[in-house]
C-alpha cells in the first residue's frame, strides 16, 4: 500500500520545529595516518597522510580506480583500513566515526514513493523524531535551499538539480559534524552542475561543516574546497596537496577565471597527469 505523503495541516497553535543543530564541531577534526587498504591481494590505497580541521573542506581528486570512494568510506567508518588509523574528533572506532559522519553517495537515492519533504526529513525520522516534527523541521529549510513550493512533489517531478538539493538537505539536516560527498553532481549536465557548485558553496558558507568531497573535476574540487589532495593511480597515494586560492569570489565565474585560480588548476592537473602514470 502506498504511504500517504501529503502535508498534514498545522493547527493554529503549532510551533516551528528547528532541525537539530550540528553536533560538537570539534568532532569534525579528521586525521588519516599511514592509511592503506586492500581487497585481498589488490592494494587500493597506501600510505595516506591527511588532516582536515573542523569545518574545513577537503577535496579528493585522482584517476578512476585510485581509491577515492574507498577512502571516503574509510573516513565514514563504512570500512576499516588495512593499515594505519583514521580518527574523527579523536575517535578511531568505525562505529564512532560513522556516528559523526553523514554520507551522500553519487546517486541521490531518493525514495520514489516519498514526497520531497519526507525524503529530506528521512535522516530525522531515522534518529527517532516523529513524522510531523521531522516534516516541520525540514520545511523550515526548503526556501533557503531553493525548494519552496515543492514540498509535496515526488522525486519524478523534480529536476536533477532539485533532486540533488533534496539529497543534500537530507544529508545536512542530520546534524553530523562531518559530511562525506561522493561526486554529488557527477550525473548533472554542465550548466546545472556549475549552478549546483555555486549553490553548494553558498550552503556551506551559511552552515559550515567539515566536508570531504570526492570529485573527478579538478575545477569543482578547487572551487568548493579549502585544500585539494591529488591521488595517484592505484594504489592511491597523495602525490600533491594544494591550497585553493583565497579570497575566493562568491560568483563562480569570477572565481574560476581569477588568475590565481587558473594557476592552481593547472598545477593540480599537472599533478594529476603525473599521478595517473602510477608508480
Amino acid at each position: 500500500m502506498r504511504q500517504d505523503t501529503r502535508m498534514e495541516p498545522e493547527s493554529q497553535g503549532s510551533r516551528t520545529v528547528e532541525a537539530p543543530p550540528p553536533q560538537n564541531p570539534a568532532a569534525g577534526d579528521v586525521v588519516l595516518h599511514g592509511v592503506g587498504h586492500a581487497y585481498g591481494q589488490l592494494r587500493t590505497l597506501e600510505g595516506i597522510e591527511l588532516e582536515l580541521p573542523a569545518q574545513g573542506v577537503l577535496g579528493l581528486v585522482g584517476p578512476s580506480g585510485c581509491g577515492k570512494s574507498t577512502l571516503l568510506e574509510l573516513i565514514c567508518g563504512l570500512r576499516e583500513p588495512s593499515t594505519g588509523t583514521v580518527s574523527m574528533g579523536g575517535a578511531t572506532a568505525a562505529e564512532e566515526r560513522l556516528a559523526s559522519c553523514a554520507f551522500m553517495p553519487q546517486r541521490d537515492l531518493l525514495l520514489p514513493w516519498y514526497s520531497a519533504i519526507d525524503n529530506a526529513a528521512l535522516a530525522l525520522r531515522n534518529q527517532g523524531m516523529g513524522r510531523r516534527e521531522a516534516r516541520e523541521a525540514a520545511a523550515g529549510l526548503f526556501e533557503r535551499f531553493g525548494l519552496s513550493g515543492f514540498q509535496i512533489s515526488r522525486p519524478t517531478e523534480l529536476s536533477g538539480g532539485m533532486r540533488q538539493r533534496v539529497a543534500f538537505l537530507r544529508t545536512l539536516i542530520a546534524g553530523k559534524p562531518v559530511l562525506a560527498l561522493d561526486e554529488p553532481f557527477a550525473s548533472l549536465d554542465a550548466i546545472t552542475r556549475a549552478e549546483m557548485q555555486e549553490w553548494l558553496a553558498a550552503a556551506l558558507r551559511a552552515d559550515p561543516r567539515s566536508v570531504v568531497l570526492v570529485s573527478h573535476d579538478v575545477e569543482e574540487a578547487l572551487y568548493l574546497s579549502d585544500r585539494v589532495a591529488v591521488l595517484s593511480a592505484r594504489p592511491g597515494r597523495v602525490v600533491a596537496e594544494l591550497s585553493a586560492p583565497r579570497p575566493r569570489a562568491a560568483d563562480r565565474d569570477a572565481a574560476v577565471t581569477d588568475p590565481a585560480f587558473v594557476a592552481a588548476r593547472e598545477e593540480a592537473l599537472r599533478a594529476l597527469r603525473h599521478g595517473s602514470r602510477g608508480s
